[in-house]
């Protein structure tokens, strides 16, 4: 592997690798580490909008729509008409909340491991640099 000083290439190699990790921890429960966030954000928001949902992500509508469309395909999420035709919620589905709550020891498990290989104190200061990044 050839050392860069560029961000953006070392963010996405270090991005790729965490993907990899959590991926490798819900391999068995159907889900990768995108849907898993998704199906999170879920449960926390509370049947949001498809536009509200896609904020929350930091995804655009189209992306978050292909991404929606294979969970309702698993039976993970409704898509449900709301107040106005013009917006859909999304609602996790029983069989999304126990994909979810199976999955959680595996995703909790694989977070301790990064966070015990870090430390506390890169861990803090990770997350600092990240959210003034973001």
């Amino acid at each position: 592997m050839l050392a860069s000083q560029c961000l953006c290439t070392n963010l996405r190699r270090a991005a790729r690798g965490v993907s990899r990790h959590y991926d490798g921890a819900l391999d068995g429960f159907g889900i990768n580490v995108a849907q898993y966030s998704l199906l999170c954000n879920l449960q926390r928001l509370d049947q949001p909008s498809i536009s509200s949902l896609a904020d929350a992500m930091g995804l655009d509508r189209s992306t978050l729509g292909r991404n929606l469309r294979v969970l309702e395909g698993e039976g993970l999420v409704r898509l449900v008409e709301g107040n106005d035709l013009r917006n859909r919620l999304v609602v996790l589905t029983n069989m999304g909340k126990e994909r979810l709550a199976a999955a959680l020891p595996a995703w909790e498990a694989a977070q301790q491991k990064l966070i015990d290989k870090l430390g506390a104190q890169k861990r803090e200061t990770l997350l600092a640099l990240l959210d003034e990044l973001a």
